[in-house]
């Protein structure tokens, strides 16, 4: 549990709320998200220094939209209230609110009526500048005893302040990347207005999460599932430095990993961090459940009842084993208790979340408090590789699902060699961290082609390369074509039984970012 100043965001829906949180965070003071109807009570229990209300979907005039407890505003708290955040405010403590007769999305210029602490390092240099709208509501009074801070052309009061109370309200979205000074604004809230510490820090949470470890596990014994990604392998690292070899990590090779990989990350932790760690060896096993298979969620179903299955047998072998580690973060928990509901579907290849149940162990998340790019962090403070930091997501059922239709060795065969050609070649033309993910997938047809003086009839390898944040929605990224040729060329030329390449240009949505 973190000790320093924290930022209670509570959530009214928003797309944009966990991006407030990240913001926060980036300046150094620690932030959590909870749904706008928690009660008052649970609100010092969490004992915030400031608040800030989200944006979101609803009317604040509609008789079912998201509300607080007003008595919020008598905590003494600064509070900044963004977009539905801002309307919200301005209802509750008198003003007047009605759906705007000319909704408003997209960049709107803003001109600065007077000086502020939410100004500070802006004004007066620059009196207008460009802010992103996404609102359907409008203030048309503002409540006693605030002021009108800026205006756009169409809205005659988009941020309002009552400097006595710590109040501010925004009618535009700060946290965006399309408005400008928005970090410079939050910072304002942050330090300017909230007086606020700043004590968040990677290095900060990894002392934290040592000491708490420590005393929570005692004398236990603690099993990990390593997969090789950044994050189970920051859990793992994270742990083994609190508990040495107390822990015990298990990477189970389903068959299904890309070329090498179990090799080169098993033997790289060992080397370097002297993590005890159990190399399952179980690719048999699940190429043989996995005959004859071409639907995707019984793919799904067959490999994440074999891992528990294969788990839970190498687990049963350590004796005094208490405690099972997962690379739970942040948005998952957010996900689970937001405003809007937990997801309806949970992702069956999300295999381990059935573990602790069925095995009776008791669950460490050390990093539920984290987001991706903080994970990413601390695996820098502790000193993991960029192959490993910056590995692209790798879904549970491994290569698998980027086969389309049956599961044969020689198809692995194929689409390992040509996914380590995609691999390479965006490292080499330096694309791979500016992209979300990029790989290769194997279609289940095959192709009229020409090789030499034959005709060929082989198969066909799709490539997917997106841009993303956090994988809700992407974008197919717009790669150069000499690259795109070049993979190309590679995969037609080096990979036995490939004619074809196609290049997925699809986005999230409509599309998903994998393929099954």
């Amino acid at each position: 549990m973190f000790t320093g100043d924290k930022v209670l965001i509570l959530d009214f829906g928003s797309q944009y709320t966990q991006l407030i949180a990240r913001r926060v965070r980036e300046e150094g003071v620690y932030s959590e998200i909870h749904p706008c109807n928690i009660s008052l009570e649970e609100i010092k229990a969490i004992n915030p220094q400031a608040i800030i209300l989200s944006g979101g979907p609803a009317s604040v005039v509609q008789e079912n939209s998201p509300k607080i407890d007003p008595a919020i505003f008598d905590l003494g708290l600064p509070i900044l209230g963004i977009c539905y955040g801002m309307q919200l405010i301005s209802y509750l403590l008198g003003g007047k609110v009605e759906p705007a007769k000319v909704r408003e999305y997209g960049r709107s210029s803003l001109e600065l009526l007077t000086s502020s602490p939410l100004w500070e390092g802006i004004w007066p240099e620059h009196k207008e500048f460009t802010v992103w709208m996404s609102h359907g509501d409008t203030v048309l009074e503002i409540p006693q005893g605030f002021e009108v801070l800026a205006k756009t052309e169409s809205i005659e009061f988009a941020v309002i302040g009552a400097r006595e109370k710590n109040i501010y309200a925004l009618q535009f979205h700060p946290e965006v990347v399309h408005t400008d000074f928005g970090k410079q604004i939050i910072a304002n809230f942050l330090f300017q207005i909230a007086r606020l510490e700043p004590s968040w820090s990677m290095s900060s949470f990894i002392d934290n999460v040592l000491e708490e470890v420590k005393v929570q596990v005692g004398e236990d014994k603690v099993v990990c599932a390593l997969s090789g990604g950044v994050d189970s392998t920051v859990v793992a690292v994270l742990l083994n430095k609190a508990l040495g070899h107390k822990l015990h990590c298990i990477f189970v090779d389903n068959g299904l990993l890309r070329l090498n990989e179990g090799e080169e990350v098993v033997s790289y932790l060992r080397k370097h961090f002297d993590l005890n760690l159990h190399y399952v060896q179980a690719q048999d096993l699940f190429l043989n459940r996995l005959k004859g298979v071409t639907d995707p969620e019984e793919k799904r179903k067959i490999i994440g009842h074999t891992f528990i299955e294969v788990f839970e047998q190498e687990a049963k072998k350590i004796e005094g084993v208490k405690w099972l580690a997962q690379g739970t973060l942040y948005p998952d928990v957010i996900e689970s208790i937001s405003y809007k509901g937990p997801s309806a579907v949970i992702k069956s290849h999300h295999n381990v979340g059935g573990l602790p149940e069925k095995m009776d162990l008791k669950l460490i998340e050390p990093l539920r408090e984290l987001f991706k790019d903080e994970v990413r962090k601390v695996g820098i403070e502790l000193g993991l590789p960029d192959f490993i930091i910056w590995r692209h997501p790798f879904p549970g059922p491994g290569l698998a699902i980027r086969i389309v239709g049956e599961i044969t060795p020689e198809r692995l065969e194929i689409l390992r060699q040509a996914d380590k050609i995609v691999q390479n070649e965006l490292l080499e033309a330096d694309w791979y961290r500016k992209v979300w993910q990029g790989f290769a997938v194997l279609l289940p047809l095959k192709t009229v082609g020409v090789m030499g003086d034959e005709r060929t009839y082989e198969h066909v390898v799709a490539l997917r390369v997106v841009d993303s944040i956090d994988a809700m929605t992407a974008d197919w990224s717009r790669l150069p074509s000499e690259l795109l040729a070049r993979i190309s060329n590679r995969i037609i030329n080096e990979v036995k039984g490939v004619n074809r390449v196609v290049f997925d240009i699809s986005s999230k949505p409509p599309s998903t970012i994998e393929w099954e």
